[in-house]
């Protein structure tokens, strides 16, 4: 009721998350009670590492799930080259070697591996909540427990505002992330997306199958078109607005009242 500007409950009735649609007091009295641990995996190669990691990091420590245990996952090509990070209370870091099984696979495919035994081995066991961010942003605002559900998916600030007729869904019917005109609910940004580890692993393995599919075929579908069928065919329970991931470059709407994620095109 006191968002009408926006949309704030999908057709299969999951909310979307706008400010002003919850109240972050009644969810800390709540998940304050389970002692909830709440990961949040980056995965930094390349000229990624130095330029953007350690203010992702800084920023995230800050306000990422504040006053809830924290385990901050980075995956890197080279760990020799991670920064000095300084942590506040309750908040830790595990660091994660990236391994190659072919070095002229795509990028976006090795991340889903090595993301899918990672948890397997390790996260599924640790953390409740795990999100999973691209590194090229930085945290404006707390990204609180209203973030937390079951899966969760971001939506895209660029395409949010557009007609969906124009959504950059891949239509190659050949395709495994092939999505027909007049069908699709919202484009979802890769940015960010998590969830349980359990529901995460599933979209790691669903996103490696289509990938592969597509590679086979010589078909050049986008790691995001990808993301944008799983979601497509299962539905996410949360979904962040726009104000979770804004790109400060763009004219910014009345509805967009609070950003909590800078994206750094």
């Amino acid at each position: 009721r006191k968002r009408p500007d926006v949309i704030t409950t999908t057709d299969w009735l999951a909310p979307i998350i706008w400010e002003g649609t919850y109240n972050r007091q009644v969810l800390e009295k709540y998940y304050k009670r389970l002692n909830i641990t709440i990961g949040l995996a980056v995965f930094a190669a390349g000229k990624f590492e130095e330029q953007y990691l350690k203010q992702f990091i800084r920023s995230a420590d800050k306000h990422f799930v504040p006053g809830y245990n924290v385990i901050f996952y980075i995956m890197m090509d080279e760990p020799s080259r991670l920064p000095r990070i300084e942590l506040g209370p309750l908040r830790t870091f595990k660091l994660r070697a990236i391994f190659y099984e072919n070095t002229w696979q795509d990028i976006n495919l090795i991340f889903m591996k090595n993301l899918g035994v990672f948890i397997l081995s390790h996260m599924q066991h640790e953390v409740n909540f795990l999100f999973v961010m691209a590194i090229n942003q930085i945290f404006k605002n707390d990204f609180g427990v209203e973030t937390l559900g079951k899966s969760v998916a971001q939506l895209h600030a660029w395409w949010y505002f557009k007609n969906a007729n124009n959504f950059p869904y891949e239509r190659n019917f050949k395709s495994a992330a092939f999505i027909p005109f007049g069908q699709g609910d919202f484009y979802y940004h890769s940015a960010i997306f998590g969830g349980t580890p359990e529901e995460v692993l599933k979209l790691t393995e669903e996103n490696q199958k289509g990938i592969i599919h597509d590679t086979k075929k010589e078909l050049t579908s986008i790691y995001e078109s990808h993301l944008n069928k799983y979601f497509f065919l299962h539905k996410p329970t949360t979904l962040l607005s726009p104000e979770y991931n804004w790109d400060p470059n763009f004219h910014t709407p009345p509805q967009i009242k609070h950003i909590k994620i800078a994206w750094q095109s």
